[in-house]
């Protein structure tokens, strides 16, 4: 695997202050967290954050969301679990691999299916970009298939179980954030995926952040100033990405 399987840096993090803008609702049984745009008219381009376990209706999520549409995106960030989502900080003695084969590819692709039907034929939207946040990070590689009606362009922030046969299946432009101390997205596998992606005729970007751990684009302790930019940095990098290769 080019990205390891979920482990406790997965959980770990801390807890962000903030009022949420958007709202949730349902797609058919998916309970999903919708932000918009200031022209809450242009939605021909969105954004599909495929989140960690914490899952949607963690507030460092929705900030997150807030944060994109502000960007001038539709955000769409569907709850990946069906409400079995993981705690912030788990309990001791909860086990992620046990918890993890109920949320396999047959579990949750079929969620990402419909609400990505949802998004091309009933909300008008033409063009896909997909974020990956840990977890999320397998779906936006195994879903980058320009001009299939799955996602047109991606962007990943330390990403889990990303398999080689799935990097090397992306079809479209790729960035990838990164914590130089991460037991999930280690250095040897960053260099592996960066010897698949030097392979293919697609654009891509890989950022290397100091100072931070797997999960700082989601969980950092904001009152570490170096924690703090490195996360800002990285929304950055998802922003400037998406206005790059997601606006025509």
């Amino acid at each position: 695997m080019t990205s390891l399987p979920p482990a406790r840096c997965c959980t770990l993090g801390n807890l962000h202050e903030g009022e949420a803008q958007g709202e949730i609702r349902d797609i058919g049984k998916i309970s999903t967290y919708f932000a918009y745009p200031p022209d809450k008219s242009a939605t021909e381009n969105a954004i599909l954050i495929l989140t960690d376990v914490i899952g949607h209706q963690f507030i460092n999520a929705q900030l997150l969301a807030d944060k994109f549409a502000a960007n001038g995106y539709l955000v769409v960030m569907p709850d990946l679990f069906e409400g079995d989502t993981v705690p912030l900080n788990r309990p001791e003695g909860f086990k992620i691999m046990d918890w993890l084969q109920n949320h396999l590819p047959q579990h949750v692709e079929p969620i990402i299916d419909e609400v990505i039907k949802e998004m091309r034929e009933k909300l008008g939207v033409k063009r896909i970009g997909g974020i990956g946040y840990c977890f999320g990070g397998r779906y936006v590689c195994r879903y980058l298939k320009p001009g299939t009606g799955k996602l047109e362009v991606a962007y990943t922030a330390h990403p889990t179980m990303v398999g080689p046969d799935e990097l090397a299946g992306i079809e479209g432009p790729l960035s990838i954030a990164a914590a130089v101390k991460d037991f999930v997205f280690t250095t040897e596998k960053r260099h592996e995926s960066e010897e698949i992606l030097a392979k293919l005729d697609v654009p891509y970007q890989i950022n290397l952040f100091s100072d931070v751990d797997h999960g700082f684009a989601v969980r950092c302790d904001l009152t570490q100033r170096r924690q703090k930019a490195a996360k800002e940095a990285a929304f950055t990098q998802a922003v400037q990405w998406f206005d790059l290769y997601l606006k025509e």
